[in-house]
């Protein structure tokens, strides 16, 4: 029986639904999803396996022009995601302006491989706008497929699985039939505890935050976790602590019960809040937390 494998790999704007686009796809929750942009900050690889196929996914962050070192690095898994794709979702939504990141878009239309443009958030806009918005990238990208979707509704979602397992090239496995990433259990841990971080506060520090994970002792029933958040400033360790540590109290229940879920088992989690000095702009600080792979 013929076996398909291949790489798909999911780029596009920042806030426009590709965490969440994967996650309908692989049919679990590999990225973390919130309404804030820039909540993905690495390349996260799922994978959606059948008798037949193999089907990689790689979520990667939001295309953006770099004002740190961390955004570079983001940057750079997105450039990256355009060299090794046999098939590229682009995923766009009606609200954005086609011609933002020209830049990177000019790449996507150099590409030889297989390209879906996904118009993510339909539930947005009218059929009138719609069809403008089709004609419109059939201009920027007169090579790609252009695809209306709702992962919301998850309208569209099944087709567009369909023509991307029509797209891909006979392969055997890439991993095995029962590996859903390439990435380890602390990593998910500290996206988790992010995640909240995300949800639970504004401004400028969710942005200045990055979690480590010291320990992760499993037995058969339960988890020991201790994790380390680190921010930028003495001010923002206070405000992520909160009066008498409620705040981050808050957080650590949440991040908890997701983590629970996430890995069917009981949880202890222990955390405290650590100031790293500009560990944005230090490359040995991006290297120890994997922005800067080799």
């Amino acid at each position: 029986m013929m076996h398909k494998s291949g790489f798909v790999n999911i780029v596009g704007n920042p806030n426009v639904g590709k965490s969440t686009l994967m996650n309908l796809f692989v049919g679990e929750r590999i990225s973390i999803a919130t309404f804030k942009a820039q909540t993905t900050r690495h390349r996260i690889m799922g994978i959606l396996n059948d008798d037949e196929v193999q089907i990689v996914f790689s979520d990667t962050p939001g295309v953006l022009k770099p004002n740190y070192k961390l955004q570079q690095s983001m940057r750079n898994f997105s450039d990256s995601a355009l060299v090794d794709a046999d098939v590229l979702v682009y995923v766009t939504d009606p609200v954005e302006k086609i011609d933002k990141n020209a830049d990177f878009l000019d790449k996507v239309a150099k590409m030889e491989v297989p390209v879906l443009v996904l118009i993510n958030k339909i539930d947005l806009t009218d059929e009138k706008h719609l069809i403008e918005l089709v004609e419109q990238w059939h201009g920027f990208l007169p090579k790609a497929e252009i695809i209306p979707v709702s992962a919301l509704a998850k309208f569209n979602i099944d087709p567009v699985l369909k023509r991307i397992k029509e797209l891909l090239p006979e392969s055997p496995p890439f991993f095995d039939k029962d590996q859903l990433t390439d990435k380890p259990a602390r990593f998910f841990v500290s996206e988790i505890i992010r995640e909240k971080i995300l949800l639970f506060y504004d401004k400028e520090i969710p942005y200045s935050v990055e979690v480590g994970v010291e320990a992760f002792k499993e037995d058969a029933t339960h988890i020991h976790i201790n994790a380390v958040i680190y921010v930028e400033r003495d001010s923002q360790k206070g405000i992520i602590i909160g009066h008498q540590g409620k705040a981050l109290k808050k957080v650590m229940t949440e991040a908890r019960k997701s983590l629970e879920k996430f890995f069917g088992k009981s949880i202890y989690l222990e955390s405290f809040v650590k100031v790293d000095k500009d560990w944005r702009d230090s490359d040995k600080e991006l290297n120890l937390f994997g922005y800067n792979p080799e």
